[in-house]
């Protein structure tokens, strides 16, 4: 049986949310999408509302994962303990609210576990090792096929834990650069790799925000709020298939999709 995943690049701001749910629901009906995914640590710029978090809810994320950001909006602390179907990176330390991997029935019945990792290297030291982490976790999950989302700056870290995981899941990608990457590979034991999947939100942007904000900062300007670009905005995932009786990706392509005046 053929199990389709669609992973969703993170979020950005509330143009981004309102382009998920613009464009989510055709895609899953028109790809026959199984499970969906979607990073949503930037749904506020940096950080989630629990109101944004219901939105990407309601256009089909049947998960939620987040990142470095999950607590610059601390109202989503009493939300990740009352909703599992929200994670924040295992390898936060356990002092904080929250879940980093969950196993969740798809509508198809199949069992699929969903771990979100953080990254060390050139983030916050503070983070447990994930390597371990991801192990430790994996080792006795009850599920039919497990992926996973890692959320981290280094392009080597994301591939080191691709092929260090290589077999033990179906699929990890990367997330947090808001650049997609071409890499897309079935590794030798099975599992699917994409460094990252990109982001949802403004395409005339730097990293979904206004560009002068950005060009300020590299100017050593004030420090300034960042602000979501106008214009025409997008969405960038990556769809992979993966054989449930032998928890291997079979096949992985990007899906991405852009408002009509970019085309």
């Amino acid at each position: 049986m053929n199990f389709r995943l669609l992973a969703v690049g993170d979020v950005v701001s509330e143009r981004g949310v309102d382009m998920l749910a613009r464009a989510l629901p055709d895609l899953k009906r028109q790809r026959e999408i199984d499970f969906a995914v979607v990073n949503g640590e930037n749904a506020d710029g940096v950080g989630i509302h629990p109101r944004q978090a219901d939105a990407i809810f309601a256009a089909g994320a049947d998960v939620i994962t987040l990142g470095n950001h999950t607590w610059n909006r601390l109202q989503i602390a009493k939300y990740l303990e009352n909703h599992d179907r929200i994670l924040r990176p295992a390898n936060y330390t356990r002092q904080v609210p929250g879940r980093g991997f969950g196993v969740f029935e798809a509508p198809s019945g199949v069992r699929v576990g969903v771990l979100n990792l953080i990254g060390r290297t050139s983030m916050d030291p503070n983070f447990d090792n994930p390597f371990p982490t991801a192990l430790r976790l994996l080792r006795d999950a009850d599920c039919d096929i497990a992926v996973a989302d890692f959320h981290a700056e280094a392009t080597s870290e994301k591939g080191a834990m691709a092929w260090y995981l290589d077999g033990k899941l179906s699929a990890l990608w990367g997330t947090h650069t808001h650049v997609p990457t071409a890499d897309l590979q079935i590794l030798p034991g099975g599992t699917g790799f994409v460094t990252d999947l990109g982001m949802t939100g403004p395409v005339r942007s730097v990293l979904g925000i206004r560009p002068e904000l950005a060009i300020n900062r590299f100017l050593g300007g004030l420090p300034a709020r960042y602000e979501a670009a106008s214009g025409p905005c997008k969405l960038e995932s990556v769809l992979f298939t993966i054989d449930v009786d032998t928890r291997r990706c079979v096949d992985l392509e990007r899906v991405d999709l852009f408002d009509p005046e970019e085309a």
